[in-house]
């Protein structure tokens, strides 16, 4: 058997509600065997956990997030990487990327490799980064500082964000790079000259967390006032998710139908939807939840009659890969209205498995919901297919055994 190294797992924030992909893969590393330490460059801000998190056996060690808010552990850090011949293997890249960008943002990520390495995990011998924005920076120049190779697992608003420069710059230097959706495979692949160590690997689904539903929800139409079809979805409150574009859509449904939308989520844009809402003529059947755990989104999947996510890609390229709420709520049989958006049709195919509309299209997406909530047994024909396509292509088993297929092939002694 390949002898496992410790992995050092650079993460953005930890824990966090919205990354429950995250957290369900540092599980299932720790399950096939491999030891972990977690270094995460903010602490956390959400009030809630997953159960999943306290599962998590790997311990977390917390970055500076602003170098000025810890003066002296960053010059003691300094003081410890300056006689490294890493450091000065690392301070040209750093030189090199700082003249591209010259913001305060990228002297951060380099004081914040300085601590890294100057604090290195016991034992830690290989470097993973999810998010191949900043994390992997930080990644970057802390694996060229201490000499440790490192690899990342790439997403969404990593990849599309990042300009191409700097994402050239990491694939060359990363020994691999997963990435989530076909669209962010073939961008990555692209950026990387046709090079064999971009890899797709979808997140999927711990199916033990999101058993079968094997109850039947009730054939509503919205005929009847006093039993309104449940529109559920769930995300932050953040522009490339699309709810004002949802709420819009709800508003233009006819009033003869009987809908009530229910959103579980934090973000900056709760405040602003609220208000958009009164502003529809429908604050009255909406009902904002805020953010929930897992388990508690988990009964709304199974409370509700239909899912609805409005994925757009913002001004500035942000936008989801392929959604984890999404396989979610298909696991429980739910159907799905989204758009087409970077993976999401590499889940739900409109007609077959779902609802899948034109992005940025609050019309095309009001007549989606006005079909779903006519029609309870095409909801019910739509969502049995969805859950089919989960249990069968999305189990998370999958990408945990991709994953530790290529830690391992690294770790293969020189023959």
């Amino acid at each position: 058997m390949t002898q496992r190294r410790k992995i050092v797992v650079v993460l953005k924030g930890y824990p966090r509600l919205s990354e429950t992909f995250i957290a369900q893969e540092l599980l299932g590393l720790e399950k096939a065997g491999f030891e972990l330490a977690l270094v995460a460059l903010r602490r956390p801000t959400d009030k809630k956990r997953h159960p999943v998190h306290d599962e998590i056996s790997a311990p977390v060690h917390y970055l500076p997030e602003y170098l000025h808010e810890e003066p002296l552990r960053v010059a003691r850090a300094f003081v410890k990487c300056l006689p490294k011949l890493g450091f000065w293997r690392a301070l040209p890249a750093f030189i090199s990327d700082l003249w591209r960008d010259q913001t305060r943002n990228r002297v951060r990520r380099f004081g914040q490799a300085m601590v890294l390495s100057a604090e290195w995990p016991d034992g830690g011998e290989w470097l993973h980064a999810h998010f191949i924005h900043t994390p992997a920076s930080v990644a970057r120049y802390a694996g060229m500082i201490s000499g440790t190779p490192w690899t990342c697992s790439a997403h969404a608003k990593d990849i599309w964000t990042s300009p191409d420069w700097e994402l050239q710059g990491k694939l060359a230097s990363t020994r691999w790079t997963v990435t989530c959706t076909h669209t962010g495979y073939e961008h990555l692949r692209h950026l990387s000259g046709g090079k064999p160590h971009v890899h797709l690997s979808y997140h999927g689904l711990d199916l033990s967390r999101f058993g079968k539903f094997d109850n039947e929800r009730p054939p509503l139409d919205g005929s009847q006032p006093e039993t309104p079809v449940t529109v559920l979805s769930v995300g932050r409150a953040v522009e490339k998710k699309g709810y004002d574009l949802l709420l819009r859509a709800l508003s233009l449904l006819p009033k003869d139908l009987h809908w009530r939308f229910e959103h579980a989520g934090g973000g900056e844009q709760l405040k602003k939807l609220q208000a958009l809402a009164a502003e529809l003529g429908i604050s009255d059947k909406v009902t904002w939840h805020g953010s929930l755990s897992q388990d508690e989104i988990l009964q709304h999947y199974r409370s509700s009659d239909i899912f609805a996510l409005a994925c757009r890609i913002t001004a500035d390229g942000d936008r989801d890969g392929l959604p984890n709420v999404l396989v979610e709520a298909s696991s429980q049989g739910l159907v799905c209205i989204s758009t087409d958006i970077s993976g999401v049709p590499e889940l739900l195919v409109d007609g077959e498995n779902g609802f899948v509309v034109p992005a940025e299209c609050p019309q095309a997406l009001s007549r989606a919901l006005e079909q779903a909530i006519r029609d309870p047994a095409l909801r019910q024909r739509l969502g049995a297919a969805a859950e089919k396509t989960v249990r069968s292509e999305f189990d998370y088993h999958v990408s945990i055994r991709q994953l530790t297929g290529l830690f391992e092939a690294e770790w293969q002694p020189a023959r």
